[in-house]
């Protein structure tokens, strides 16, 4: 993937925090007595439509935001839509940062969310440590995903980035830079928890969150990995598995095999970006594990574009599978009295249900960006997708006439900015 500050130097503000474009833009500063500029303000937004040729579903780019793209609308702006601010402070070895975003989210509202709120201590010129909500180090573009306009395409590849819609973490890290055979290194420890709101009622949550990434930077090549687990502490379709279990040992080991609460889930992520300059290439691959009925997942992408001034075309290749099956044969019928027969097919439905929603797809994608002003870019991109396996790939929103294995496209048309 381009580096984002190839697309942020245009910009008279481009503004940088250890050494990524985390703060993205600073279109305010404000001096101190000294001179000095501690305080940093900037932001950035994404002002998008979407339209997906599948009308029996709804396409979204995270399970955490029903896009409402194709059978709930014709034209959708929910699923790219959002904008975030960020206020930064930095003075002697510390500095501190809090990020707001609005986005479309599971509670149909734009109610807005601190994406990240943290402190940080320079410890050494190598090493610095954090504490409170720090963007979690998944996949490549974890530290700007949100911001549109640091990427090259409309959104990152659904396949891999909606595996995993969680992007932050509240607890502590710890960052070391050192150089070995010619390359630049940078590893991060972590530790926390995080959540998600799922509803009014309930919250999608990750204790006992360990991670390591690392990252190596020789030239115009980057190399990324990344390895985190945690303990979910969620129940979703409780009734199900309450119903399983009335059913003897076999009910008990679906119920144990599929249910979510207080599983331990891992996440693990390879990725490799290329870019002198004119051109780039870049991809990524991960395996997203949760030992429940969200799945065990593998998922990756090829991408790449080629630079002609202000006009970037690129395309890319992803696919999703699932490691797990996604349909089993569940509680055994035979010989039961029609009742129960009756409630075990109704069970094994529900099972079988949430199992089609472990995503099994690919996707070829094009594009162009054209950067029609300063700090501003205007994209189009076409996806066309194809779900597989019986499943309803990152689809949301699925109606009774919905067909697994049917091509469809999706058309998106974005402004990105930041100011």
């Amino acid at each position: 993937m381009p580096k984002p500050h190839h697309y942020l130097t245009s910009c008279r503000h481009a503004a940088y925090v250890s050494g990524v474009a985390s703060l993205l833009l600073s279109a305010c500063a404000f001096a101190g007595e000294d001179g000095a500029r501690p305080w940093t303000f900037g932001g950035f937004g994404t002002a998008g439509m979407v339209r997906s040729s599948e009308h029996a579903a709804d396409f979204s780019a995270t399970p955490l935001n029903p896009g409402r793209a194709g059978h709930s609308r014709a034209w959708s702006y929910d699923v790219d839509s959002r904008l975030g601010a960020q206020l930064g402070y930095s003075q002697d070895r510390w500095s501190a940062v809090v990020q707001v975003v609005v986005e479309h989210n599971l509670k149909n509202s734009y109610t807005p969310v601190v994406e990240w709120a943290n402190v940080k201590y320079q410890v050494t010129r190598d090493l610095s440590l954090r504490v409170g909500r720090i963007a979690l180090p998944l996949f490549l573009t974890a530290d700007y995903r949100k911001a549109g306009y640091a990427l090259p395409w409309v959104r990152p590849p659904v396949e891999l980035y909606a595996a995993l819609p969680v992007s932050n973490s509240d607890g502590i890290d710890a960052s070391y830079r050192w150089r070995a055979f010619g390359m630049r290194n940078e590893t991060q420890l972590l530790f926390g928890r995080t959540s998600a709101a799922l509803s009014d009622t309930m919250d999608a949550r990750a204790n006992g969150l360990a991670g390591v990434s690392h990252t190596s930077r020789i030239g115009s090549l980057r190399l990324n990995a990344t390895a985190i687990r945690g303990t979910l502490g969620m129940q979703v379709a409780p009734e199900l598995f309450m119903g399983l279990r009335q059913f003897g040992a076999e009910g008990g080991r679906l119920a144990s095999r599929y249910e979510t609460d207080g599983k331990r889930a891992t996440v693990i992520g390879l990725g490799f970006e290329y870019d002198p300059g004119q051109w780039f290439v870049m991809g990524e691959a991960g395996r997203v594990n949760a030992r429940s009925m969200l799945g065990d997942k593998s998922a990756g992408y090829l991408s790449g574009g080629y630079r002609l001034g202000a006009w970037t075309p690129y395309g890319a290749i992803s696919r999703a599978t699932s490691n797990t099956p996604t349909a089993v044969n569940g509680l055994p019928t035979a010989g039961l009295p029609p009742a129960a027969a009756a409630a075990a097919s109704a069970l094994n439905a529900g099972l079988n249900d949430a199992l089609s929603h472990i995503p099994v797809q690919d996707t070829a994608s094009a594009g162009l960006r054209w950067d029609f002003a300063s700090c501003a870019a205007l994209k189009l991109q076409y996806d066309s997708v194809k779900t597989k396996a019986g499943t309803s790939g990152t689809l949301n929103n699925v109606q009774p006439d919905f067909r697994s294995g049917r091509r469809f496209g999706v058309s998106s048309v974005v402004v990105d900015f930041v100011f």
